[in-house]
């Protein structure tokens, strides 16, 4: 009989730990402050987001495993957490995206009147199950860091109290999310009923040798499994949820789910379907190009429908956006099916999620910064920004150019062509011209917005310079520090990284399962 033994390295949990804890102090402190005091929970929460980021800076220097059982029916040395090169550079996106939310929150909560301590906790908490996530490496670990991830999610997206569009956006996404983890947890036990094991290298191994009479069994699990992902990734068909809750939720979380919660459901397809089912990578591999090519095009073709003139929701263009960039991360994933080195093809997926973060974030910053004069939050909204304020419209810009792939943003156009690469290298060459077209289709919403920011107040196309001189005589409210903070710093990555784009590249390459 083996002998069990677990070890804890505690450097190695600290950023997810970090985060928890920071967590439980707010909750433990929104009972004894003041009503005037609660701001103070925000600072806390930002504080202790930047201490969870720095703690992984320590762990860059090696790959760290913890929570390592060794036991009957493991082989050799099975871990549940390792702290990896992939899982530190998703770690990363996920802290520095729940930071940049927990900037663009610290004014909304005044503005929407929503309960501080509430929020920050559940904030906190999601983002603990996010960074907990890319870190799991079996099967149990993994659906219960989904699902913190996911659980306060529902309740962020639902915290606007007597707000109609806020509830409903809360129900579809938790009975789309209810659903995804039902099918997950369905394809998960009989993929352990398949094996004997939860851990993913051994599932691995389990899955080749699988017993005959098991073979259906086996089979039906990886498709539940990978299907309860896809949910989460919101690819087509389980994207229905995107539109409605984003334009439902409070502004900063729907800036957190297009980034965050995005990248919780793609860095579980990765590690299932490149670690755990490889066996079947000809079965998962079509099916993922198939979903990159619909999830694309169904994006791109709302968004497209998404007018300044019909008084369309901006919001609502970015959830359909998030759709179409989600197309696009599924590609190199797909491709991982067909390549002798998924890896290479993984890291393109993590260098697009490294930019598509920085940039999309800032998009919604400067959604959030318009919307303090504008709650509807409508394109026509954005007409003449440039003419109230040069700074910010010249910022939503440039993140609009990165989405596009155009100059001055060549980060956005980096990415873009390494998971094009990525396609053709893997003999795709059809997901190839799919993703071209997209890329098109998306120039034209893309630089329709970008136009709009430009345009005089009245809507005539005169140039940018006559728009200034129009400008109101009164002076534009004062945008609040953390706001400005937030665009400032997603407009300095995205600048330094369209300067130095090998930078993202190199970090993303060393994303190596």
């Amino acid at each position: 009989m083996g002998s069990l033994v677990q070890s804890v390295d505690w450097l190695a949990i600290a950023p997810p730990t970090v985060t928890a804890v920071v967590a439980l102090v707010i909750l433990v402190a929104d009972l004894f402050l003041p009503e005037e005091r609660k701001p103070l929970l925000g600072r806390i929460a930002v504080g202790g987001l930047v201490l969870a980021g720095l703690s992984l800076l320590p762990l860059l220097g090696g790959d760290r495993s913890t929570f390592c059982l060794t036991g009957p029916g493991t082989s050799g040395h099975a871990c549940s957490y390792a702290a990896d090169h992939f899982t530190l550079v998703i770690q990363f996106l996920v802290l520095g995206g729940a930071l940049l939310t927990a900037l663009l929150s610290v004014s909304a909560i005044a503005d929407l009147g929503l309960p501080a301590g509430e929020f920050w906790f559940l904030l906190l908490s999601s983002a603990a199950g996010a960074a907990l996530l890319p870190a799991s490496r079996d099967l149990a670990t993994l659906v219960v860091a989904l699902e913190v991830a996911s659980l306060p999610a529902f309740a962020l997206v639902g915290l606007r109290r007597g707000d109609r569009r806020s509830s409903e956006a809360a129900l579809k996404f938790f009975l789309s999310s209810v659903t995804a983890t039902a099918v997950t947890l369905l394809g998960v036990s009989f993929v352990y009923a398949a094996t004997g094991t939860l851990h993913l290298t051994e599932v691995a191994d389990g899955l080749t040798g699988v017993d005959p009479r098991l073979a259906t069994l086996a089979q039906a699990g990886v498709a539940l499994t990978l299907v309860g992902f896809a949910f989460k990734t919101a690819a087509v068909p389980f994207h229905f949820w995107v539109p409605d809750t984003y334009v439902g939720a409070p502004l900063p979380i729907a800036a957190y789910l297009s980034v965050v919660g995005k990248a919780v459901g793609f860095t579980g397809v990765i590690l299932v379907a490149v670690v755990a089912f490889p066996s079947y990578a000809d079965v998962w591999g079509p099916a993922l190009a198939v979903l990159a090519a619909l999830t694309m095009t169904a994006g791109n073709v709302a968004a497209l429908r998404q007018r300044p003139d019909r008084e369309h929701s901006a919001v609502r263009l970015l959830a359909w956006s998030s759709v179409g960039q989600a197309g696009y991360l599924l590609v190199p994933i797909a491709a991982a099916g067909y390549a002798d080195d998924p890896g290479r093809a993984i890291g393109s997926t993590v260098a697009y999620a490294l930019m598509y973060a920085a940039v999309n974030l800032g998009a919604f910053a400067v959604a959030a910064l318009v919307a303090r004069t504008s709650p509807a939050n409508r394109i026509d909204d954005y007409r003449g920004l440039y003419a109230r304020r040069p700074a910010a419209a010249l910022a939503q810009g440039f993140f609009l150019l990165c989405l596009a792939g155009l100059p001055p943003g060549i980060i956005g156009l980096f990415a873009k062509v390494t998971v094009f690469s990525a396609a053709v290298d893997a003999g795709l060459g059809w997901l190839a011209v799919v993703m071209a077209v997209n890329v098109v289709i998306a120039l034209y919403y893309y630089l329709q917005w970008t136009a709009v920011l430009f345009r005089s107040p009245e809507g005539t196309a005169e140039g940018a310079a006559e728009g200034a001189a129009e400008a109101p005589a009164e002076p534009a409210p004062r945008v609040p520090a953390p706001l400005a903070t937030a665009i400032a710093l997603a407009a300095v990555l995205g600048v330094a990284l369209s300067g130095a784009p090998q930078l993202v590249l190199r970090f993303a390459s060393q994303a190596l399962l």
